[in-house]
């Protein structure tokens, strides 16, 4: 079940007062482009402490802004998946835009909560209110932030303490100037030409049924705009059908409108740190090579991002294309689903070093739970076969991988990518 916006930002309010009262609020409304929020108080003492407004992004992750009836600032990360220890606090770095770095410490507050206390620094506080995207390191791992209107959002919050400590919650309304609450993303210009550019978008997917169907990740077909097409190497493309989605463990069925010869089978028990693993797909498609490229690497951890367990964290390659693609075993068999990189350059910016071999993939439990709820029978491996050459299990997976293309606006080819 996913957290709602509005129980975050209630929740956030123990991070503005380090109380361990409940929550009540909003009081007012904050409403600036996707933030979403208003003005909190004590449940037991019914004073105020706080306003803040939250977003939910692609990935899960709910990130809420807050400032307390003393004028101190705070950020706050909230995710369904992670298992945090609370207490235990750790260094981030902060970027906005590729800029100058700021070292912030993130304190756990429960197992899903992470409060980022903002210092009394001007130029952290100017930066993020200037900023269009921020980065987060911490711990060898990057989350990424597209940020919507914060130009507006701080003094939209600023305005919420400064309304109520004059006026009381009696005179909470909305926050944010008429200008501010009224205006909604730019629209693009129907004459301009990159607004109306297409692009052709490109993944990885492999067959799960006999019926045909066939999974990959969530953002290789978001925004497809024309057919979406799969091609098993040396044979004709064909059309795939949408059936389901899961934007929130970006996963997508597809099926084709007749059988393939051959399916994939999924491991029916969870891999191991450790184990070496097999990742296939189609990087960068028609620059590189046409045909699937092949890298091998092992399991390094169990959890992503942030100890987010529905992930493996893997050293085998991947590259733009491989997303969506099988992340085989040493038999052949699905151990994962090939979902993201590390953005190097980006930690680069961030930290001054550059990341090497730190690559995720989507675990078989989630696969299994997606195609479960989508009522899609599929073969599954209870006994570990014997192993195989890296060259036989390419030779046999080339029967049920497949290239995935579609058309996209420009716009919506690089939405994804953006939110995350």
């Amino acid at each position: 079940m996913k957290f709602a916006i509005g129980a975050i930002v209630a929740a956030f309010c123990l991070i503005a007062t380090l109380s361990t009262s409940d929550a009540r609020g909003p009081y007012g409304t904050i409403n600036v482009g996707n933030w979403k929020g208003g003005a909190y108080t004590n449940d037991q003492s019914g004073a105020f402490t706080h306003c803040a407004a939250g977003a939910t992004y692609g990935s899960g992750i709910h990130f809420v802004v807050t400032i307390d009836d003393k004028a101190a600032w705070g950020l706050g990360f909230a995710h369904e998946n992670w298992t945090l220890t609370t207490g235990q606090a750790f260094p981030i770095v902060l970027t906005f835009d590729g800029q100058t770095p700021f070292n912030v410490h993130g304190i756990p507050i429960g197992d899903k909560l992470v409060r980022v206390p903002m210092p009394p620094n001007s130029a952290l506080i100017a930066q993020f209110r200037k900023a269009k995207t921020m980065t987060a390191f911490t711990q060898g791992q990057l989350f990424q932030f597209k940020l919507d209107q914060t130009a507006q959002l701080l003094p939209a919050l600023a305005n919420c303490v400064a309304t109520v400590k004059k006026n009381g919650l009696a005179g909470a309304g909305e926050f944010a100037p008429k200008q501010v609450a009224a205006a909604g993303p730019a629209q693009p210009n129907p004459a301009s030409p990159k607004a109306t550019r297409s692009v052709n978008k490109t993944g990885t997917g492999f067959v799960v049924s006999s019926s045909g169907h066939v999974v990959t990740n969530q953002h290789v077909v978001d925004g497809c705009s024309g057919d979406i097409l799969g091609n098993l190497t040396g044979e004709a493309p064909v059309k795939l059908r949408l059936v389901s989605s899961d934007e929130t463990n970006d996963l997508a069925l597809l099926q084709a409108p007749s059988a393939f010869k051959e399916v994939a089978t999924i491991r029916g028990k969870a891999i191991h740190s450790g184990d070496s693993v097999v990742a296939i797909g189609y990087p960068f498609h028609g620059l590189l090579s046409s045909d699937f490229t092949v890298t091998t690497g092992i399991v390094s951890s169990l959890s992503g991002i942030m100890n987010d367990t529905r992930f493996l964290q893997i050293s085998a390659a991947v590259q733009p294309g491989n997303s969506g693609g099988p992340l085989l075993d040493t038999s052949g068999t699905i151990a994962g689903m090939v979902a993201a990189k590390l953005n190097a350059l980006k930690v680069a910016r961030a930290t001054g070093n550059i990341p090497e071999n730190i690559n995720f993939a989507i675990k078989t439990g989630a696969l299994r739970d997606f195609l479960d709820n989508s009522v899609v029978p599929y073969q599954t491996a209870v006994e570990a076969k014997a192993e195989l050459k890296t060259s036989d299990i390419a030779r046999n997976a080339r029967a049920f991988t497949l290239l995935i293309s579609c058309t996209a606006t420009e716009q919506s080819a690089s939405a994804k990518k953006s939110s995350e």
